[in-house]
Formats: C-alpha cells, structure tokens, sequence
C-alpha cells in the first residue's frame, strides 16, 4: 500500500472488487482456523500476483468469520472505490472442498441468461469466485481437505452504487457485481466499460430477438429505442447496447453469439469514424478525416467549393449541416451511411455474417437515414470477429 500511495498521481492502480472480495475471503478463513483474523494478509490475485491488504472489522465464532476491505481504485474514476467489500464465512461441515457464493447486502442477483452465470444466483463472476476458493484453498488447506465453505459477499450502499452501472440493463438486480480478471484496476481504464459492452451483446443474444441496437449514448439510445419500437413494440431494452466507442468489441461478440441482426445507431461524426475505417472510434484515438466527408459530397453532387470547404473543416458536423443547407442532407447522410455499410462488411472486415442497418440522427434526435447491408450469410465467420471475448477483458 505504500508502493500506491507513493506513486505519482493519475497513475496508480487499484484493485478490484473480486481481488478486494478475496482477500477478505483469506483472512476470514485464517480466523476460523486460528480463531482471530488478521489484521493484514497478503492474497493471491487472479494474474499470479500477490499484494497486501488491510483488514478490517475481523472477527470470528465457531463455524463463522468476519472481515472486509476497503476497495481502493487507484486513479481510476470508478463509483466503487471505498466501496466496504465485506466477506462472511460459513462452514459446512463434512462438504469436503465445496466453495459455494452468496449474494449479501448490496451485491446483485442474476436475473437473466446470458451472463455466463446461474439465473437466481449471485452476480460473482467467473474470475473472483475461482481467485477467492484458491486462496481458501491455499490458506487453509487442511480444513477444505474435511468441509466446505460458504461464502457471502456483502458491499454496504452497493443498491446506490448499481445505478452508475449498467447492471439493471443487463438484469442484475439489487447490487453491483463482483468483478476482476486480473485483479488490478489500471487508471482511467476502460476495461469496465468494454465488459459491459460486451455482457449487454450476450444478454441480448439470449432475449430470442435475433437483433442488437448499438448506440454511442444516450441521445442514439433513444433515438434507437423510439425508431425500433414503432416496428417492433415488443423488444425490450436488453436488446439495446450502449457501445460508447467500442465498435469492434462489440461487432466481435455479435459474431460469436450468432446475432444476425445489427442496427447502428449513430450521429455523423462517429459515422465518418466508423466509414474511413475506425472501429474504435474514441475522440482521441484518432481524427474525423474530413477528405472522406468531402469526397462522399462530391460523389452526391456538391460544389468543387463547398467539397474543399468541408475537407478543410474539423468537424464532419460541419459538412453535414453545409449539404443540408445546400438541400442534399438526405443523400449525404446516406451515402455516408453506405459508406460505413462498405467499411464492415468488406471481406478483411465482417463480411456478411450479420445483417447491418445504419440509422443516422441529427442532433436534435431526428432521423436523416436508414440504410440496409445485404442479408446476412450465417456460415461466413470473418477472421477477425471472436476473437474478444468477456474472459479475455481486463476489467476494472
């Protein structure tokens, strides 16, 4: 902990809530074989590290235990950080080697397919439950050897802190999840956000729809969510996915889960991003190239005067509002979108393994374009989709 605290600010790591979860897990299993609970134990983090934590509120009867962490995130703006990740043991004797998971006070429950977890049952990932039995197993190996142990994890204010998630989209309800394929949460990673990213495509898969919206945020979700349900009033929300910036993770788990339907919900300026090839399409991972937009302008007929305003421009909004003055808003907007059809399904890309349909807004939320790809071929699985997948995401 000192190592943290003596790093430069804006880049120290942290840990997450399955490391924090486990190492209270540790400690609570040395007190009930030594009946007193440390008051700093050094736990085993899910990438092979190992770290020291401070223990707190330890305690310890026969049969249970007691003891909690206070997660730090580092510089990491995570609404969790500080979060009391509480560990309570029981044992049940003669289960010899069981590790079983519930969900206390402010740690959700699974309430939808498609999370890779059981329906009814805590949300504990894959990850921190196996980090948290191999360091039971490791710190008290005789007494696995002859029971089990029961495990609840308990995150005091974890309801509030749930409505800064996407938990409820995905159908955990009642608290946070417990996270953490590494165990360390990297500063102003986006690790958490690509997860969720990711989890929404699976849930989606399962909802029996055949489709996925992707939206860049609120403003295309709505838009989204007001265009599909004038066709289609029975899709829940689970079929809508706030992507943010993260086309392809998204884009590779469509193709892993078998979606044949896409709809991309988009605004110009993502648009062009997504068009000249960009599949992470982050403000500062890279510029709107203006020539592009120029050069779809020229291709619907606008001026040699106006096309070389635009290419100068730094926005692509600025090109788009020009062809809308100019009374060719419409075949601008969807000549951009073909464009982007283009893009994705170019055979070094998607090909056509899912049907894609680009619905572009303005920036007041009204529709300018509503472009279709050619149907899907669901044989066709490019060689670069699958390849990202929730267990291979370091999550914050």
């Amino acid at each position: 902990m000192k190592e943290k605290a003596a790093a430069e600010r804006g880049t120290r790591t942290g840990f997450t809530t399955g490391a924090c979860s486990a190492a209270a897990a540790r400690a609570a299993v040395l007190g009930l074989v030594h009946g007193r609970v440390p008051e700093e134990i050094e736990s085993l983090l899910p990438n092979g590290s190992r770290v020291v934590f401070a223990i707190h509120d330890g305690r310890c009867e026969p049969g249970h235990a007691h003891a909690m962490v206070v997660k730090f995130a580092g510089d990491d703006p995570d609404c969790t950080d500080g979060a009391h990740m509480t560990v309570d043991l029981r044992l049940l004797p003669g289960q010899a080697g069981e590790v079983t998971y519930v969900a206390g006070d402010g740690v959700g429950t699974v309430t939808m397919k498609g999370l890779g977890l059981e329906v009814g049952g805590p949300a504990i990932n894959p990850a921190p439950r196996k980090n948290i039995a191999d360091n039971l197993r490791e710190a008290a190996p005789e007494l696995l050897a002859q029971h089990g142990i029961e495990v609840t994890i308990s995150v005091p204010d974890g309801q509030v802190m749930a409505k800064k998630t996407t938990n409820a989209r995905l159908g955990i309800l009642g608290g946070i999840s417990i996270l953490g394929t590494t165990g360390i949460v990297k500063p102003y990673s986006t690790a958490a956000w690509r997860a969720s990213v990711v989890q929404g495509i699976q849930v989606a898969a399962t909802a029996g729809h055949g489709v996925v919206a992707l939206t860049t945020g609120g403003r295309t979700e709505t838009f989204a969510m007001t265009a599909l349900r004038a066709e289609r009033p029975e899709l829940p929300s689970a079929c809508f996915v706030q992507m943010g910036d993260f086309l392809r993770y998204a884009l590779d788990e469509v193709v892993a889960q078998g979606i044949q339907l896409v709809v991309m919900a988009v605004m110009v300026g993502k648009l062009t991003k997504i068009a000249q090839g960009e599949t992470i399409t982050h403000a500062n991972r890279s510029e709107v190239d203006t020539d592009l937009v120029a050069e779809v302008a020229r291709r619907i007929g606008a001026t040699p005067e106006d096309c070389a305003a635009m290419a100068a421009a730094e926005t692509a909004r600025f090109g788009a509002e020009l062809m809308v003055e100019r009374g060719l808003g419409d075949a601008f907007h969807h000549a951009l979108a073909q464009a982007a059809i283009d893009t994705l399904t170019a055979p070094d890309r998607y090909g056509r393994a899912f049907q894609l349909r680009v619905l572009v807004c303005d920036f007041s939320g009204v529709q300018v374009a509503d472009v279709w790809s050619a149907p899907a071929e669901p044989h066709e699985r490019p060689a670069s989709a699958g390849r990202i997948g929730i267990d291979h995401l370091p999550e914050a």
